[in-house]
């Protein structure tokens, strides 16, 4: 019998970008988004990498940990800077609008490549694959995460339904490929 690695396949705990969880549904990874509002006017979304799975009493707690990854938008809500928190204890800060660039020059906002970690470039796309909201795919054209919605016929307990998947290939991205997942849900939303 053949056996093929399980993709981690992150519930999406309530579907909005700016405040959720993402728990594999196989207790390997788990992450909490949540907004900061900063000094300056503008807002942050922090993502952050959790020991277990989500709870309701977490979300009453107040965060005293370092995030994982920072989000910053302008008070406008247009693109800002994006911080990778680096083992070694440094910071990678990159501005969005160079991290995730437009695929051509006159091609449509929610198509965006990046550069993750691993050298490779991946892109995002909206709607390209039929079923996947989302679609982040190398640029050999290997899917290596998608979004979905939940079917509408299909009854969800506790969690939106929505789920993001990422393939095994790919896990060690897991945190990159979040992130710019979030990133470009704001793109959408704002229309940049």
């Amino acid at each position: 019998m053949l056996q093929s690695p399980l993709p981690y396949i992150f519930d999406d705990r309530t579907g909005a970008h700016t405040s959720s969880d993402f728990d594999d549904i196989y207790d390997r990874a788990f992450f909490h988004v949540a907004t900061a509002p900063q000094r300056s006017g503008s807002s942050a979304i922090m993502i952050y990498s959790m020991n277990h799975r989500a709870s309701r009493h977490r979300d009453s707690q107040p965060f005293r940990q370092t995030p994982a990854a920072v989000l910053e938008f302008l008070p406008d809500g247009t693109l800002g800077n994006v911080s990778f928190m680096q083992l070694a204890g440094g910071t990678l800060t990159l501005p969005m609008v160079r991290y995730l660039r437009k695929t051509s020059l006159f091609g449509r906002s929610l198509s965006r490549k990046f550069m993750c970690s691993d050298g490779r470039e991946y892109k995002w796309v909206h709607r390209s694959v039929e079923g996947q909201e989302w679609t982040c795919t190398t640029a050999d054209n290997y899917i290596a995460a998608h979004y979905d919605l939940k079917p509408a016929d299909v009854r969800a307990y506790g969690v939106s339904g929505n789920t993001l998947t990422i393939y095994e290939a790919f896990a060690p991205l897991t945190l990159e490929l979040l992130a710019s997942y979030i990133i470009m849900r704001h793109i959408q939303q704002y229309n940049l």
